[in-house]
């Protein structure tokens, strides 16, 4: 259940959508993307800003807008939101010492009144590393925020090895 899960609940005559990937830094948001296109994955800087990448996927274009997830861009998050169609949350699975901060990010995006009617999907990374939380595990520590404002929400493993769940 990846990208295209959130196509697939977005009722919606327009085959273009814009997807919002964002997450903590180096919780592999540039990687997936890069990953989807067929690029290449083996020199990866951290994102200090956006990158856009346009996707043909099935029958739907997917405009996928990466942030930078550092703590001083975070703030920027926000110049993002409008016209959101899908927010994907990545979360670094292996990252125990950060869940709390990712909670909390996640928590304040879903407060945002302007994404208020975008899918969500939530893609637990890193699950090929040794100690990694399963997403069943990192959905406990994260306790859904009670007032979820989106449409739907997945909570899905991924790894950038075999690029299992990504479409």
């Amino acid at each position: 259940m990846g990208l295209l899960s959130i196509t697939r609940k977005i009722k919606r005559k327009e085959k273009e959508m814009r997807i919002l990937m964002v997450g903590l830094d180096n919780s592999g948001k540039t990687t997936i993307v890069l990953k989807i296109n067929g690029e290449d994955t083996s020199v990866i800087s951290p994102t200090l800003g956006f990158n856009i990448k346009t996707i043909a996927c099935q029958k739907y274009t997917l405009n996928i807008w990466d942030v930078g997830g550092q703590r001083t861009i975070r703030s920027y998050w926000r110049n993002y939101f409008e016209q959101t169609d899908g927010l994907v949350w990545v979360v670094d699975s292996s990252d125990l010492r950060r869940l709390d901060d990712c909670k909390m990010e996640l928590d304040n995006l879903l407060k945002e009144e302007r994404l208020s009617g975008a899918s969500l999907l939530i893609l637990a990374n890193k699950q090929d590393i040794k100690g990694a939380l399963t997403p069943a595990e990192i959905a406990k520590v994260r306790s859904l925020v009670d007032n979820l404002n989106c449409k739907t929400e997945y909570n899905t493993p991924v790894t950038m090895f075999d690029q299992r769940n990504l479409i």
